[in-house]
């Protein structure tokens, strides 16, 4: 029997100086620091990746880099 593959996203935040700390966690990404902005920013940009991946039927583990280096830029707001 084959071991299931597990991912799991992580994004940190450097940009925090207001002494404050975030952290926001889901099934399959944690973002971690960042100033609110930032935060915000990689909060979105995770969220609506997983609806994209959602959309195509498609679960991170099965997901190549490209593939999902591609939705994060895109999905990164502006």
């Amino acid at each position: 029997m084959k071991a299931r593959k597990s991912a799991h996203l992580l994004g940190i935040g450097l940009d925090n100086e207001d002494g404050h700390k975030r952290l926001t966690r889901a099934e399959k990404f944690s973002i971690v620091g960042g100033s609110e902005e930032t935060h915000e920013r990689m909060t979105e940009t995770l969220v609506k990746t997983f609806e994209n991946l959602k959309d195509k039927g498609k679960d991170l583990e099965e997901t190549d880099r490209e593939e999902l280096a591609e939705l994060i830029k895109r999905n990164t707001p502006r």
